[in-house]
């Protein structure tokens, strides 16, 4: 038989798309969906749901890239090192891979994988969890995530849960961003 999939994930509101209405907008637009204050460093978590089917794929194939560990409660303590190891995976993703969409390699619309030269987003957001995991960094400090892009598009980000604050990893920009 095939991967059960009996995976959930926590589902957070990242409204990237309204970013940068926020950042210039009046004090009272820094409350997000459901009244979250965008100056908290850690997103909320709204409950649970599946996972896209492109990741059960992406599972399909690379079982041990999806193997659970145990689910921390507890946030990563990233010290100065972590952080800059954090934003030299992401720097080093973002120049090593060419973008491409899954059309354009596969001939598909929907291939989530581990890239080697060409991909789209979620192909960097699985690359840079990859490196982590091989780093030592918790599985379940870093999570898989759609978001709206700056277009109003499905976006996938990598965001890395830690003890000082939840961060972003975009293909789109090299800067490691706080989730809001």
């Amino acid at each position: 038989g095939g991967l059960s999939v009996s995976y959930q994930y926590r589902v957070a509101c990242l409204l990237l798309a309204l970013w940068p209405a926020v950042a210039s907008a009046n004090p009272e637009s820094a409350k997000t969906f459901a009244g979250q204050d965008r100056a908290s460093p850690f997103m909320r978590i709204y409950g649970s749901t599946l996972p896209p089917y492109g990741y059960v794929r992406f599972c399909e194939t690379f079982r041990r890239e999806c193997a659970r560990g145990a689910f921390e409660e507890v946030r990563f303590n990233a010290d100065a090192d972590r952080m800059a190891e954090l934003d030299r995976i992401n720097r080093h993703v973002n120049r090593m891979i060419e973008p491409a969409t899954d059309m354009e390699i596969y001939g598909e619309t929907e291939v989530w994988t581990l890239p080697t030269s060409r991909g789209d987003c979620e192909d960097y957001a699985l690359l840079k969890r990859h490196l982590l995991r091989a780093q030592g960094w918790p599985v379940s400090a870093l999570l898989m995530t759609v978001v709206r892009d700056e277009k109003g598009e499905g976006h996938a980000v990598l965001t890395v849960r830690t003890a000082q604050g939840d961060f972003v990893l975009d293909n789109k920009v090299d800067d490691i961003k706080t989730w809001h």
